[in-house]
């Protein structure tokens, strides 16, 4: 057996590994020089105590819970997080942060189907939920319906959401997964608000999802810009899957109707 698999099957090491990575998560933000833009608009609506959906690239998961705090100091956040083992381990990690998750994904099935009954109870109870509309397996930077779904079902706006630090490094994973080394200079990054209006046909629906998809690429590769780091490009069409609408939705519209 290979030994990250015995650390995945190991809840001792698992956390541990937890731990670690939450510590570093720490020494980056204490060892670097950080700051926020465009958070005005969360904060705005964090005052008013306007529940919204915060979307962010699984590539920039790492710092996120500095980056909500940044805005919103100790104020509660949910965070979807697939329900398998990697999953666990980024919940876990973002627990020390005091980050709530809601486990599952809004895919196809009945997990999906409950995961966003969960997503959808937290943003009518007037809380805040982050998802990564690209996760938990890409296509990397392409924006999968369920967050758009979820914004329509719940009248909530979606804030596009990134992070960029001067000094990093990106894996080779599907993600391209960006980790920030110490010493350096980061950049929180809030784009404007996307309204997702409750009577959207399927086409309208569709636009918003590109809409959303666009304005999150853009933000984020212009904050990369700006530290004068190479941009990250989305996955290419020959990595795309045919775009359709999830079944999930057709069960969670029946939920919010009883």
């Amino acid at each position: 057996m290979q030994f990250h698999k015995r650390i995945i099957k190991s809840d001792q090491a698992r956390s541990t590994l937890c731990w670690l990575a939450a510590t570093y998560i720490r020494f980056i933000r204490l060892t670097g020089r950080w700051h926020t833009e465009g958070g005005d608009h969360p904060a705005h609506f964090l005052t008013e105590g306007k529940p919204f959906i915060v979307a962010f690239w699984h590539q920039r998961l790492l710092m996120m819970p500095y980056t909500w705090r940044s805005v919103a100091g100790n104020r509660p956040f949910n965070m979807l997080i697939s329900s398998h083992r990697d999953g666990e381990i980024i919940s876990r990690t973002i627990g020390h942060f005091g980050i709530a998750t809601i486990a599952g994904s809004t895919g196809q099935g009945k997990g999906g189907a409950a995961a966003l009954r969960r997503i959808l109870k937290a943003l009518k109870s007037g809380e805040v939920v982050g998802m990564t509309p690209d996760g938990p397996r890409g296509p990397r930077m392409r924006i999968s319906d369920g967050i758009v779904q979820a914004a329509r079902l719940a009248e909530v706006p979606i804030f596009p959401l990134t992070y960029s630090a001067s000094r990093r490094r990106v894996f080779g994973s599907w993600d391209r997964f960006v980790l920030p080394l110490p010493f350096s200079k980061g950049v929180f990054s809030w784009g404007d608000p996307i309204h997702i209006p409750r009577d959207l046909d399927d086409d309208g629906l569709e636009e918003k999802r590109l809409e959303l998809e666009a304005a999150l690429t853009k933000l984020t590769q212009e904050s990369d810009a700006k530290l004068g780091l190479d941009v990250i490009e989305p996955a290419g069409p020959d990595e795309l899957p045919k775009q359709k609408r999830s079944a999930v939705v057709a069960a969670a519209e029946q939920e919010t109707a009883k």
